[in-house]
């Protein structure tokens, strides 16, 4: 089964459009032959080739042989989508792929977005809002365009997009406080702030929140090493052997940002990578939804 929500820039479309939008390596074609068929569930209920969906609509697709050869033709799978309208696309960003073309990197996500787009038939520009390093997974801002872009970045120089994330590090940590040292950014260094929360521990390792309140490269690592709390999996910051998710246990878990258009809140919960979820149980640390920690997505 292929699983995703319907989001404002598909609601209201006939259901075979919202699905080609979302697929767009699929054939207007196909999807109506996927409505017909009864092999498509739209809020519990199967749907109808003529029904239009709703924004926080649930789609379920029963997969078949070219269905899953039309989502390997997709540079980008239905549920990596958060959130998109028609200035902002939020994506769930998987450890180990750049944002930005770099040296060493044959991949990265603003070109399998920029390709996404092309099958869309839509020929903006997209431009990454803020940053995740490689080896961060979670929700990423993409703004549509060069007036959306600017708009965003402006919001964000001002301090007016939100970001937290989820991290596993190294030590007891039993109270929240904040992280206050310098970090180096563009050779000198500058005055930095990230607020921490304790979630839970298992007696050497700490499953932390953290909301970052300023946005310096590697800020996140760099202060929790220095507070002797480093994140494991962290392979610059601390030197130990790779722990079994054989990646950086930093997740981007919650975005919230105004659209530069309409005003509209939009507030948007990016869930852990099984890989994540795989060390907390391996660890003995609880498993269960986190979402009560942050609200699920929503726009207001």
């Amino acid at each position: 089964m292929t699983a995703w929500k319907i989001n404002l820039i598909e609601a209201g479309l006939p259901l075979p459009d919202a699905i080609t939008l979302r697929v767009p390596s699929a054939p207007i074609g196909f999807a109506r032959k996927l409505c017909k068929k009864q092999r498509v569930v739209v809020g519990g209920q199967v749907g109808d080739i003529s029904r239009t969906v709703q924004y926080g609509e649930h789609i379920l697709i029963k997969s078949s042989e070219r269905w899953l050869e039309l989502l390997e033709r997709s540079p980008v799978q239905p549920a990596e989508i958060l959130y998109e309208d028609t200035e902002c696309l939020v994506i769930n960003k998987p450890s180990g792929l750049a944002v930005h073309h770099a040296y060493g990197h044959d991949d990265d996500l603003k070109s399998r977005l920029q390709n996404f787009l092309q099958l869309r038939r839509e020929r903006f520009q997209l431009a990454p809002i803020h940053r995740l390093d490689a080896g961060t997974s979670g929700a990423i801002l993409f703004g549509k365009g060069k007036k959306a872009t600017g708009q965003l970045g402006q919001e964000l120089m001002a301090g007016g997009i939100s970001k937290r994330y989820l991290a596993l590090v190294q030590g007891v940590v039993d109270k929240a406080g904040e992280l206050a040292t310098p970090v180096l950014a563009k050779g000198r260094m500058k005055a930095a702030l990230t607020r921490y929360q304790p979630i839970e521990n298992n007696g050497w390792t700490t499953l932390l929140e953290l909301e970052l309140v300023t946005g310096r490269r590697h800020q996140i690592r760099k202060q929790l090493s220095e507070a002797g709390w480093p994140i494991i999996g962290d392979s610059r910051y601390y030197q130990r052997p790779r722990v079994a998710a054989g990646r950086l246990l930093l997740h981007c878990r919650f975005l919230a940002y105004r659209n530069p258009v309409s005003g509209r809140m939009i507030e948007v919960v990016s869930p852990l990578p099984e890989d994540f979820i795989a060390e907390l149980s391996r660890l003995g640390l609880p498993t269960r939804d986190l979402s009560g920690l942050i609200r699920q997505n929503t726009a207001t």
